[in-house]
């Protein structure tokens, strides 16, 4: 059964993760890009999907490490599952490396539940999310999963309050500094203005209503039965859960305020969604309905490549 490949991590599921990541790849490569081909854009493209998989590795670490499933491996296998349904998701390559920095900064941020050396994750988090913004300006939205963090918390020690901004300070400085150094300019390294679209026609096309009706309606039926099941969680690690939840809607809200809607925004709001639903795979008591839903996603996203 095909629940059963994806029961336990497995070297194996990673090796079905990066032939399904090697897959999206390829076709928006060769369907979508508009590029001769060269050494410089194929070393770009190969250093591409490394950060990729890397990205696929720490989520699956983040997880693991904060026991945001069973020990099981259908969050990445979700998470490539969407990327092989909608491949143009991978065709920025400054979303795909702020995405990366996401994930770091969120790494840190779901630490906290442990209250070990929580002004160095503070710090971590607001200076890895404050990167990502360097190379797409909305991901700074996830620095409101740091604050969102510290009143689940109801922390009291207002130190604890003041280090993010020390994180986001930290990387102004930096940025300003090496614009200096290198173009002779303060804000060089710091782009446009962040601009806003609420223009969602590009979205109306065939495989795009597709794919964000597979997204909204998995994700909204999945996340009904998360929350109800992070209700029976311990009173210590509870935010985290509910925090995957928060950083869901933040990848919404860049979705639905970025500039350019050409499908890689949608990047953003994979990570988590994708930890929804595999906690919601692991609560599906009915065999057979198990293998339906991982059945129903699986052929979807494979039809939708085809599209």
């Amino acid at each position: 059964m095909i629940s059963s490949v994806f029961n336990n991590s497995k070297p194996i599921n990673f090796a079905i993760a990066f032939f399904m990541t090697l897959l999206a790849f390829l076709v928006l490569n060769i369907k979508y890009a508009d590029i001769v081909p060269n050494f410089g854009f194929i070393a770009n493209q190969i250093f591409l999907l490394f950060v990729i998989y890397l990205s696929v590795f720490l989520i699956s670490f983040i997880v693991e490490k904060n026991s945001l499933t069973q020990n099981t491996n259908y969050e990445i296998i979700c998470y490539c599952l969407f990327l092989l349904a909608f491949p143009q998701i991978l065709s920025d390559s400054n979303i795909i490396y702020a995405n990366f920095f996401v994930l770091l900064g969120c790494r840190r941020v779901a630490s906290l539940h442990t209250q070990a050396h929580v002004s160095k994750k503070l710090f971590d988090a607001a200076f890895w999310f404050s990167i990502a913004s360097l190379f797409y300006f909305w991901s700074l939205l996830f620095f409101l999963l740091i604050i969102f963090m510290l009143i689940l918390y109801v922390n009291n020690n207002i130190k604890h309050w003041f280090i993010p901004f020390i994180g986001v300070l930290a990387v102004f400085v930096l940025t300003v500094t090496v614009s200096l150094v290198r173009y002779d300019s303060f804000f060089e390294l710091f782009g446009a203005f962040p601009e806003v679209s609420y223009n969602f026609s590009s979205y109306n096309t065939t495989s795009a209503i597709i794919f964000i009706t597979l997204l909204f309606s998995f994700g909204l039926w999945a996340s009904i039965f998360y929350l109800k099941n992070t209700r029976h969680k311990k009173k210590s690690v509870k935010p985290v859960f509910y925090a995957v939840l928060f950083a869901v809607f933040i990848g919404f809200l860049i979705i639905v305020v970025a500039p350019h809607k050409n499908g890689s925004e949608f990047l953003f709001i994979l990570a988590p969604l994708a930890v929804v639903i595999a906690s919601y795979i692991e609560i599906i008591q009915e065999k057979w309905f198990k293998e339906l839903f991982i059945s129903v996603l699986l052929v979807l996203s494979f039809i939708l490549l085809m599209l």
